[in-house]
């Protein structure tokens, strides 16, 4: 008969306890952010070149095309990106950083990554790096896994500290 482990060994627990964490300083450091975690996302992927149209960016994302209407009109709105459309499909909306969009990613990336090292810090900077590249192999590693953006979304509409049995 073996002997139950202790919660911390769970890695449930402990994914959901950090990705908890990490949503809480998410928040507090993007607060003002049209759309948040999220339109934080959108920058980062829209500053990245990947997707280009607005269509692709919704389904890279896990966000509903039409809430994603919504969010660029917000981040628009702040003039944070610029809607075109696309040469090679008129029907279709390429989203581009403004030169203010940049500037705020910039500054965003710098306060996440702080916020992060924080939250990270009883890690070593080589168990940092490995921690991040190891989630970036997981969350990539199957397309028909929920977005991070839908992650995030999830933990903030439903979850509890209790983890479920």
């Amino acid at each position: 008969m073996s002997t139950p482990q202790q919660v911390e060994s769970d890695l449930g627990w402990a994914l959901g306890r950090v990705a908890r964490a990490h949503l809480k300083t998410a928040q507090t450091v993007l607060v003002g952010l049209p759309g948040g975690p999220r339109g934080y996302q959108v920058l980062a992927a829209v500053a990245r070149g990947e997707p280009s149209t607005q269509l692709a960016l919704a389904r890279k994302l896990g966000v509903d095309r039409t809430v994603m209407t919504y969010l660029l009109d917000e981040i628009q709105a702040e003039g944070l990106v610029e809607r075109r459309p696309d040469p090679a499909d008129r029907r279709a909306r390429r989203v581009e950083l403004t030169e203010a969009g940049r500037a705020r990613l910039c500054e965003l990336e710098r306060k996440l990554r702080d916020a992060e090292d924080h939250m990270l810090a009883p890690l070593g900077p080589d168990e940092r790096a490995t921690l991040r590249d190891l989630l970036a192999r997981l969350a990539t590693a199957d397309p028909d896994q929920p977005s991070a953006c839908q992650v995030a979304q999830d933990l903030q509409d439903g979850c509890t500290e209790t983890p479920s049995p």
